[in-house]
């Protein structure tokens, strides 16, 4: 079963969705306790850094994430949801995240428009088992975002996008994983990444 912790944020319906399309086994979580049992879990997310950490501390998510980390359960973050697991962000102030993998997140200090919204290309060496059947090359995906992880350790960027710089779009470290972009808007790259997250061995 794929668990989708549902702490309010408005993109989890769109998850959902894109889970069953996929014939995923999935169940909505607004409690630790709904998917306590689950072999992989989402935290998707969308909106400001602080007001959603304080949603996911209050319903009880952040130490357990942390124990599910532990006990080696694949955990993937969707766009703010990927930026929760770095271990901090400078949105409106200083704020602290999961801690879950090394890094920051900053906001874009580019000349170019700020949200970065819309289509761009994923860069990767076609390696890591998250990118299979995604090609270097030809593979987009959907964005939104002001803010990007920074100082994420390199063996822990799996893909980067250039919006005015490279910066990490898809980051992870042993069982943990996040995307920037919205890979339930993404199409069939979306799908495929989806896809290989729910089969890959825990």
């Amino acid at each position: 079963m794929i668990g989708v912790i549902d702490y309010g944020a408005s993109n989890i319906r769109s998850v959902a969705n894109a889970l069953e399309f996929l014939g995923q086994d999935m169940h909505l979580a607004t409690v630790p306790s709904e998917i306590d049992d689950a072999e992989k879990i989402i935290l998707p997310g969308v909106g400001a850094f602080a007001p959603g950490m304080e949603r996911i501390r209050d319903q009880g998510f952040e130490d357990f994430l942390h124990q599910k980390a532990k006990e080696g359960i694949p955990i993937l973050g969707i766009c703010l949801g990927m930026q929760f697991l770095l271990e901090s962000s400078t949105e409106d102030g200083d704020h602290t995240g999961l801690g879950l993998i090394a890094g920051r997140c900053i906001r874009f200090e580019i000349d170019e428009k700020v949200p970065h919204m819309g289509w761009n290309q994923l860069r990767h060496d076609e390696t890591h088992p998250l990118m299979v059947g995604v090609p270097n090359e030809s593979s987009y995906a959907y964005f939104v975002h002001s803010y990007h992880a920074a100082d994420v350790p390199s063996d822990c960027v799996i893909a980067q996008t250039d919006y005015g710089y490279l910066y990490p779009s898809i980051i992870g470290h042993n069982n943990i994983y996040g995307m920037q972009f919205h890979p339930e808007k993404s199409q069939k790259i979306g799908l495929r990444l989806l896809k290989n997250f729910c089969e890959m061995e825990g």
